[in-house]
């Protein structure tokens, strides 16, 4: 089968293959022809594609290949390209297209919506939306900060102390945790938000503060299909004092909240942006589904009367072409694998299979969307109940008249080994009584999980023994000159055995390890 990769419409930098992954393409058994100036604007000539062994053509001959794969859904014009029983490749938000989806039914053809892969862990490879926000994410807060024009980490100076800055991310999906991460490596503060409580860790581990709040109101929202719910009238109340307190601080706000087939919801209010300072930023990554904040226009800057300035661009995957298309190039190989299994460039549909009965919103001039709902979570498994352990009793604590009695007997037999016994017994009982008093005090201050290092350093400390050892092994007596032997060797083993296991357990606790 011939695969066809058109130019972009709506003045795109994208396009659906690189030189890279059109190779991959022909090892999967298809012919691949590129139409010419497809990739120029994504760093792509078509060089490129000539020398990875694929040829390039016109408009006309991509658009008559069996399989045509592009980035953007296709325009009204491009659809009447289309041969009947052709298949089409490409992002079309069918849930908020039904027109397209109409269109391309009257064509007969089967079309398969990259957007319209299920979250789970399966389809990752294929997931064009999360290769997409990824980049997008990281691209909202290069744009946010040449708009902010200061610097975000905090510094001190000749000059004086310049303060981080302070950026407020809502939403933890993919887009938001990028951005999170090229925020955070760029050395501001970040704190972020979002109305599914199993995010935190997620947030944390990007090293953001993840904001908290009351979990009651939040205790439902369990994702079941990998993106946040709408929320309740009772969770906007909720959250709107917090976004408007968190807007009003921040130096930069990056909002991407989005609901699946509609309409992204309004969490900054004009009266919360007419509050924010002088020079902050906001990037509305929802732009294109109506905007998470009042005052967006799409692919547009806004600057307010109070110098806040607001970036509705829905391109922000776009700005960084190469980089994008790449990575959507390296979705459609996974996806064509998948639908060719033998390898011999015929692409089969199975609908048994979940992904591929997930993506095919019209097969053969017949609709087929929506699918069976998948569910997913991003929550963490349950966890499996175990049995508590039996509780041990705990030993009672000496009774003050026991403590009184144990001290009167240990006095009381000091005083009778010191009074009867020959010398040198009564100098040596002296010192072990009083190491005994004292190595109790001692290790009883020292918390339990330096226990091990300490006892190490002193089994270490007490192989100095191995000088008495090496005074006796010049002695005339076999016997003694054997054991100062043993003595000595046993000693070494215990001075570099107790160095060395309190080196590494105190490594432990080095962060920089």
């Amino acid at each position: 089968m011939l695969i066809g990769i058109p130019s972009e419409s709506k003045q795109s930098t994208l396009v659906a293959a690189t030189a890279r992954t059109v190779s991959q393409l022909t090892d999967l058994g298809y012919d691949v022809l590129v139409e010419s100036g497809a990739g120029d604007l994504a760093d792509q000539p078509d060089s490129a594609f000539t020398d990875a062994g694929v040829r390039v053509g016109t408009t006309d001959e991509v658009w008559a290949a069996d399989v045509v794969v592009k980035v953007n859904a296709p325009t009204h014009e491009e659809i009447g390209r289309l041969r009947q029983g052709a298949t089409i490749i490409s992002m079309m938000a069918p849930g908020r297209s039904p027109e397209l989806l109409e269109e391309l039914q009257a064509q007969g053809v089967t079309a398969l919506a990259m957007d319209a892969v299920p979250r789970i862990s399966r389809a990752q490879p294929m997931d064009v939306l999360s290769s997409m926000a990824n980049v997008a994410g990281y691209r909202a807060v290069v744009e946010a900060a040449h708009e902010f024009g200061r610097m975000f980490t905090g510094q001190v100076t000749a000059a004086g102390k310049i303060p981080p800055a302070r950026v407020f991310v809502v939403g933890a999906g993919v887009a938001g945790l990028a951005a999170i991460g090229a925020a955070s490596a760029m050395g501001a503060v970040v704190r972020a938000f979002d109305v599914r409580p199993e995010v935190a860790e997620q947030v944390e581990s990007m090293g953001a503060q993840f904001v908290e709040l009351d979990r009651s109101v939040f205790r439902t929202e369990k994702s079941s299909d990998g993106y946040a719910k709408e929320m309740t009238e009772e969770q906007q109340a909720a959250t709107a004092a917090m976004y408007d307190e968190e807007a009003r601080a921040a130096d930069i706000v990056i909002t991407t909240a989005l609901i699946p087939g509609r309409p992204a919801p309004r969490l900054l209010t004009a009266e919360t942006v007419a509050g924010m300072k002088n020079g902050s930023v906001v990037v509305d990554m929802a732009a294109a589904n109506g905007g998470n904040v009042a005052g967006t226009v799409a692919d547009q800057k806004v600057v307010t009367g109070n110098g806040v300035t607001i970036l509705g661009y829905t391109d922000l995957a776009g700005r960084l072409a190469a980089q994008t298309s790449q990575l959507y190039g390296t979705n459609i190989v996974n996806l064509l694998k998948l639908l060719t299994p033998e390898k011999d460039g015929n692409l089969t549909l199975d609908f048994d299979d979940v992904v591929q009965r997930g993506i095919t919103v019209v097969k053969e001039g017949q609709p087929t969307w929506p699918p069976p709902a998948v569910q997913v979570s991003a929550s963490p498994a349950a966890a499996t109940p175990t049995v508590a352990a039996p509780v041990k009793e705990e030993k009672a604590p000496l009774s003050a008249g026991a403590k009184v009695g144990l001290v009167l007997g240990g006095i009381v037999l000091f005083w009778l080994v010191n009074a009867t016994a020959p010398d040198p017994i009564p100098r040596h009982f002296t010192t072990l009584m009083l190491s005994i008093v004292i190595g109790y005090y001692v290790i009883g201050k020292v918390a339990h999980a330096l226990h091990t290092p300490l006892m190490s350093v002193t089994n270490a400390i007490s192989g100095v023994v191995v000088v008495g050892a090496l005074i006796q092994v010049a002695s005339d007596n076999t016997t003694i000159r054997i054991l100062s032997t043993v003595a000595t060797l046993l000693a070494s083993i215990n001075i570099f055995g107790g160095f060395a296991v309190t080196r590494r357990m105190l490594g432990m606790f080095n962060k920089g390890a």
